[in-house]
């Protein structure tokens, strides 16, 4: 992986595109930014060997999935406890979307989609069996207002 380097209007904007719709196609992306299908490839080329841009994704609505509740457990740890030791503890636990260390009262925020309560209290039980986790406090997201893609 190269080191970071600066991105013109042309790199933002194809980035700005690929966000909205990862399967845009090198010539519909060229148009875009007034180049040739082969620039543009080249240019996802470097963004993609510069770490700019790490993977492609689909975008699934949990609604239409079996996985249709989430919820945001705020994680307490126990004294003097690392963020890799908070990542060991959740990263091993397939239905967390997500995990943030994060400033204020809780230590880490870890985002997760369940099929329902039952579900969601496995879930945070198999959290707070970490040894490094001290106490949670769960929130059900009621709906999602922005949730942009990455």
């Amino acid at each position: 992986m190269q080191g970071p380097r600066a991105l013109d209007d042309v790199d933002r904007t194809i980035v700005a595109c690929l966000r909205a719709d990862a399967r845009r196609s090198f010539a519909d992306l060229g148009r875009e930014v007034a180049l040739s299908a082969s620039a543009v490839k080249r240019r996802v080329d470097r963004l993609e060997a510069s770490g700019v841009i790490t993977g492609y994704g689909a975008r699934v609505d949990p609604r239409r999935t079996s996985e249709d509740l989430e919820a945001l457990v705020e994680v307490y740890c126990t004294d003097r406890t690392a963020p890799t030791d908070v990542r060991s503890a959740v990263a091993a636990i397939d239905e967390v979307v997500s995990a943030f260390t994060v400033s204020g009262e809780p230590d880490a925020v870890v985002r997760v989609r369940v099929r329902g309560i039952a579900h969601l209290e496995s879930v945070v039980e198999r959290l707070r069996r970490a040894p490094t986790i001290a106490r949670t406090r769960t929130l059900i997201v009621l709906s999602t207002l922005v949730d942009r893609p990455q």
